[in-house]
């Protein structure tokens, strides 16, 4: 983590106490968690709720800020994991007592074998001939019905469980996207990051790391309402990820920020993607859907790092970080790669406070 990074998570963590302390709600992890994620603003549909009850002069309560949670930030993935889970186990529960049905009655028409073998060993009667044949074509069907019922369970149980892990998979790949932008969350690019430069480490291909921060991006939702900041986070994240193909992955980082790992890819291959990709947010105009007025373009800053073998994923991301800073402190809308933050940190710094 970069020494800005390190100073904006503590700023935010900072702020969460505070709130935490000045509303009187107890300090337990959810509520820190509310609040932490209101000091980030990285959920503008919570951040509408909770500054309307400040507004409003509602009095903070542990009851209210459960409620807050439960909306907005618990994951009903868990709970869909636990049915998904219950319904798994119902179904195996069942498999399992088809089966020992089956051997039981096995286990019994191989007992009715065995004493009919013992029966043939005597002298047997032409009548006594003929009821052994009825009872052992009796277990035999007993025995066939048994089987059947035991193939339709597992067929059904085959269908079930297909079924089940469709569910699974599917609770899965929500779990590791963002609800806002329907990309790649955090956890998700953790995950491909570090099994990008594990596949980049071993087999010694290139692999670039691009992160980019919308411009200005405070101050277009201070102005236009944080409405207006969702379209236009969803519009960066659709032009992110329509400028990438393959393996590459376009994720969220956070608020903001955006990030891209581009396997396959070298320094100078990252450069002419994140450069299509800068043309291609600064092209799109910004539409208010509610009123169709023109709210201009907007443009987004792009760090490219390339991945070295001495690299793990923190150093990785703190060199782009680097890079993204350095195109900010050279005014924006611009894409700066790793080879030249010499050159611009000599450079004078400009004004960078309203990222």
């Amino acid at each position: 983590m970069s020494d800005q990074e390190f100073t904006r998570t503590l700023g935010y963590a900072n702020a969460a106490f505070d709130l935490l302390k000045r509303s009187g709600i107890p300090p337990y992890p959810q509520f820190y968690e509310l609040l932490y994620t209101y000091a980030t603003g990285v959920n503008p549909s919570l951040n509408n709720r909770i500054n309307a009850i400040f507004r409003s002069g509602t009095v903070p309560t542990a009851n209210l800020a459960e409620a807050l949670y439960n909306e907005f930030l618990k994951s009903d993935a868990n709970d869909r994991m636990s049915a998904v889970s219950e319904r798994m186990h119902a179904r195996i529960e069942a498999v399992h007592e088809a089966i020992d049905s089956a051997m039981t009655t096995a286990n019994a028409y191989s007992g009715s074998l065995q004493s009919a073998s013992g029966d043939l060993e005597r002298d047997l009667t032409g009548e006594d001939m003929k009821l052994l044949a009825t009872r052992l074509l009796a277990e035999t069907r007993r025995m066939q019905d048994t089987n059947r019922q035991l193939e339709s369970k597992l067929e059904a149980s085959r269908e079930d469980i297909a079924a089940l892990q469709r569910d699974l998979d599917d609770v899965r790949r929500e779990s590791m996207l963002d609800p806002l932008t329907k990309i790649a969350n955090r956890k998700s690019f953790d995950e491909g990051l570090e099994d990008g430069l594990r596949e980049a480490s071993k087999a010694g291909h290139p692999l670039c790391l691009l992160l980019l921060d919308i411009d200005h991006f405070k101050n277009f939702n201070d102005t236009y309402g944080h409405q207006t900041g969702d379209q236009v986070l969803r519009l960066v994240a659709m032009t992110l990820k329509s400028n990438i193909k393959g393996k590459d992955l376009a994720a969220r980082y956070g608020g903001e920020e955006f990030v891209a790992i581009l396997p396959w890819t070298d320094l100078k291959g990252g450069l002419i993607v994140a450069e299509n990709i800068r043309k291609a947010v600064q092209a799109k105009e910004l539409l208010k859907r509610s009123t169709n007025e023109k709210l201009g373009r907007i443009t987004a800053s792009f760090g490219v790092a390339a991945f070295r073998p001495t690299d793990n994923a923190m150093s990785l991301i703190e060199r782009a970080d680097r890079c993204l800073y350095a195109a900010k402190r050279a005014g924006r809308n611009r894409v700066v790669s790793e080879d030249e933050l010499v050159e611009i940190d000599e450079a004078p710094a400009k004004d960078v406070s309203a990222a």
